[in-house]
């Protein structure tokens, strides 16, 4: 079935009717999540409808299916390359011409090195205003078209935007930049977080669930290799390692804006949040507000049992944690006493509940 599903999705693609063969694909992939092949084809889709971040994100799953695809690196330094991201796009397009001889790799590392060049020279000062990117006219045809795609792309951002998933925020210090999604239960697994040059790729996968992407093009560059993130239980933090000391006044990209340098932090610096409201904010308060959230939370099912227990062992003493050790080994995990003076002295019999049969492993 998902043989056939592809065989369809690349008939649209040949079509020209790109939205189709990404939904296809995306039916595919439901049913062979463990085809390398449906990603990076459906990545090469997501290319000419200009959807970069997520091309890069399929290739990045591809790669992880079968870390020798060639293909799949081309597909993410093309992806890459046409989002402006030229030393990362070299990189990626770098170990693909490793893997296969072919041309392709060898003209889009040399258009890298030619963006890098230049934007070299735009750094020490030369002019680039009212200059239109060559690489959106190879891959659109024209401006106009590519203009379309660009503005089809953010009207349909803007209305995943208006009723998000998960909510957001970040804040930020003079080397990085902390982003938190505020999901709360996510298993580590279903969760894939890829950092870029500039582009920071987040998927939250449930199965039974729509597929939740966070995928925003970043104020100002990263350090990949030095970026982290760690899934919690109440939320998903990021910590992303700035390139340079800039105070980032937003998230996500701004063209307008002109970064300004962080010159000289000093020990007492506390994170800066951006804000709009022409007066400060108490971030303390808000921090212990957020506390508290976590600590009142409401858990459900195994979740909250274990947290009812752990609370009991952190507030307990010496001779309890001792007692609630030995009379849970000992009972194989049916009985927990916190009465050192009921069960140090004797051996604790396991209780299991009625209609079950304990049994030793």
């Amino acid at each position: 079935m998902a043989s056939e599903l592809a065989a369809k999705a690349q008939g649209a693609f040949f079509e020209d009717d790109f939205e189709r063969a990404v939904d296809l694909y995306t039916q595919a992939i439901k049913l062979n999540p463990n085809d390398a092949d449906l990603f990076a084809d459906r990545a090469q889709a997501n290319i000419k409808l200009g959807y970069f971040t997520e091309a890069v994100a399929d290739a990045n799953k591809a790669i992880e299916v079968d870390p020798s695809m060639a293909k799949a690196y081309l597909r993410k330094g093309t992806a890459l390359l046409k989002h402006e991201e030229y030393y990362s796009a070299k990189a990626a397009l770098e170990k693909g011409s490793s893997l296969a001889k072919d041309a392709r790799f060898t003209k889009l590392i040399k258009e890298c090195e030619e963006r890098i060049a230049e934007e070299n020279r735009d750094l020490n000062g030369s002019s680039v205003s009212n200059m239109v990117p060559q690489s959106l006219d190879r891959n659109f045809g024209n401006l106009e078209v590519a203009v379309q795609q660009q503005n089809e792309t953010h009207q349909r951002k803007e209305k995943e935007a208006v009723n998000p998933k998960y909510r957001h925020a970040f804040y930020q210090k003079p080397e990085e930049v902390v982003v938190t999604i505020f999901a709360k239960g996510i298993p580590a697994n279903y969760v894939t977080i890829d950092f870029g040059e500039q582009i920071l790729s987040v998927t939250i996968d449930l199965p039974g669930d729509d597929v939740y992407h966070f995928q925003p093009r970043l104020f100002q560059k990263i350090v990949p290799d030095k970026c982290r993130y760690e899934v919690l239980s109440t939320k998903i933090e990021m910590r992303l390692a700035k390139a340079e000391p800039i105070n980032w006044t937003s998230l996500e990209y701004v063209a307008e804006v002109v970064p300004q340098k962080i010159n000289s932090p000093s020990e007492s610096y506390r994170p800066t949040y951006p804000s709009s409201k022409p007066r400060g904010v108490d971030w303390d308060k808000l921090e212990a507000e957020v506390k508290k959230e976590e600590k009142d939370e409401k858990l459900d099912g195994d979740a909250a049992l274990n947290k009812f227990f752990g609370d009991i062992y952190k507030s307990a003493d010496e001779d309890m944690r001792r007692a609630m050790n030995k009379s849970f080994v000992e009972s194989n995990g049916t009985v927990l006493s916190t009465d050192w003076k009921d069960v140090g002295s004797k051996e604790v019999v396991g209780s299991p509940p009625d209609g079950m049969e304990l049994k030793k492993w």
